[in-house]
């Protein structure tokens, strides 16, 4: 069996981006299923019902979740839905809203999707939050009896570290780890030695001609000249479409393959 996860979709041209291109990626991979990082749709910051669901009739089955998804109100009730394929970060603190893994379900089997955070993460690097390994482990050792074909573990993270320290750390017990936040693909991807598809970052899908989708005078005059400034997304110009594919054994649920989707237009 196949999925693909689809880097952060950053803004509204990384919507534009994964419409454009999606619809003919999915009749060259025949993935069973698409996973998608989806913190960032909506103006970069957070995800609205609205766009949610303008993913899921693109064809995506599942989003995940990272540091922003919090900033829109009105998709807490979507996270805390376990009917609802969208999750949060599991490793923020007990009485946080929404729930940090859920299953997927396809005509084969259900897949278990789980995020976490990683202890630095930008503006929440401050967060008392839960010990990813501790959280991934209570995780796996709750949902142990129940019947699955895949394990999908997405970590949202900035040290390259701790991304590779918990592929490490899970190989053999999950089917991938698959990390993001970055915005910048990296080129580790590989099966790990038991058995576990891994990359440190996906990438994103949005504006190429940018910093991590934000306009760049904005960022250049930020860093060169001290200057305090809201970020603005690029609307326009060239734009990237990064997604990773794993193939995997559903009697064993451990990878076979992996591979990455990098597109360019222009």
């Amino acid at each position: 069996m196949r999925f693909l996860y689809l880097g952060d979709i950053m803004g509204e041209l990384g919507v534009q981006t994964v419409t454009q291109l999606l619809p003919e990626i999915k009749k060259q991979y025949s993935p069973d299923f698409i996973i998608a990082q989806a913190e960032n749709v909506t103006n970069g910051k957070g995800i609205s019902i609205r766009d949610f669901r303008i993913l899921q009739e693109l064809g995506i089955d599942f989003c995940t979740g990272g540091n922003w998804t919090f900033n829109i109100d009105e998709i807490y009730e979507l996270l805390n839905d376990p009917s609802e394929p969208i999750i949060r970060p599991a490793n923020y603190p007990s009485g946080t809203v929404g729930r940090g893994y859920k299953y997927l379900k396809i005509s084969n089997g259900d897949i278990l999707i789980i995020s976490i955070i990683g202890k630095i993460v930008g503006k929440d690097s401050d967060l008392l939050l839960d010990n990813p390994l501790l959280s991934v482990d209570n995780i796996i050792d709750q949902e142990q009896a129940h019947p699955k074909i895949a394990t999908i573990v997405n970590f949202h993270g900035d040290y390259s570290s701790e991304k590779v320290v918990i592929g490490h750390y899970l190989d053999g017990r999950v089917t991938a780890v698959l990390g993001d936040h970055w915005h910048v693909p990296s080129s580790d991807y590989r099966i790990l030695p038991k058995g576990t598809a891994h990359v440190s970052d996906v990438g994103m899908n949005g504006a190429l001609n940018s910093s991590l989708g934000v306009k760049l005078n904005i960022i250049i005059d930020r860093w060169k000249n001290n200057i305090k400034s809201r970020n603005v997304l690029e609307k326009d110009g060239p734009t990237q479409f990064n997604a990773i594919y794993v193939d995997f054994e559903p009697k064993t649920g451990l990878a076979q393959t992996i591979d990455r989707i990098q597109i360019y237009t222009k």
